[in-house]
């Protein structure tokens, strides 16, 4: 079933609450909202976790949308690559990227609930962050007001300084950046620790784990755009260092 069949079906309710919850309950309205009454008890945590992941992706990527002024094609595009929407499921998406694009809360309350709630899963928060970039970049331009947005989201999931330039080079492109710091580490780190952290990277960022940690099959494209990343990084250097 489809997060959205999930959704509606009542099989996930507002156990996520904040104002993630209050933003759900006003895009669907009673109706919706009569649905997931006692539902708490009866959804699984993994069924929560990937609602509010979802939930939290749309706000932030509407949110984000006001950064620059305006939504450009290739954003909206850029948004449908990453969430994969069928047709019958694109009212509902919409609903929540207006309302959200809408509601008076700031992205920061969005984003330190989305914290609060993966805090244990850094490899789900820098997988959000990744869309975020995705969608960013998709006209050709990021706009200082987007990388503005997107170092506060960093900084609130807890991607300060170093870690957010990284992120920053891997998003924008492994040909534009060092792939030393793509893959977080010092041009000095002897070859057999290169390998170490460059496997560690495959296994943190393999889809099978992130599903395991609440990231919905939908986004599972951009872990496997994150990993060509970090092999096409690690190539340039294994290739610069004439490893075998």
């Amino acid at each position: 079933m489809s997060i959205w069949g999930t959704l509606i079906g009542g099989a996930a309710g507002f156990a996520m609450g904040g104002p993630l919850g209050a933003m759900l309950g006003a895009s669907f309205g009673r109706a919706v909202g009569n649905s997931f009454v006692g539902s708490s008890a009866r959804a699984g945590e993994d069924s929560t976790r990937k609602i509010s992941f979802t939930i939290g992706f749309i706000a932030l990527a509407a949110k984000m949308a006001k950064a620059d002024g305006h939504v450009t094609k290739d954003e909206v595009d850029a948004f449908k690559e990453v969430f994969h929407i069928s047709p019958h499921e694109m009212k509902n998406v919409g609903r929540v990227f207006d309302m959200a694009r809408q509601d008076t809360a700031g992205y920061e309350a969005y984003a330190q609930q989305i914290e609060t709630m993966f805090r244990h899963s850094p490899q789900v928060l820098e997988d959000l962050l990744g869309a975020l970039f995705h969608i960013a970049k998709a006209d050709g331009v990021i706009h200082p007001g987007e990388l503005e947005f997107l170092e506060n989201v960093a900084r609130i999931f807890g991607f300060e300084g170093g870690a957010f330039d990284g992120l920053k080079a891997t998003w924008l492109g492994p040909d534009k950046a060092d792939p030393y710091v793509i893959l977080g580490v010092e041009r000095s780190i002897s070859d057999k620790d290169l390998k170490k952290a460059y496997y560690k990277l495959i296994k943190e960022n393999h889809p099978d784990k992130l599903m395991a940690n609440g990231v919905p099959q939908e986004f599972i494209e951009i872990a496997n755009e994150k990993l060509a990343v970090i092999n096409t990084a690690y190539d340039r250097i294994e290739a610069e260092r004439e490893l075998k």
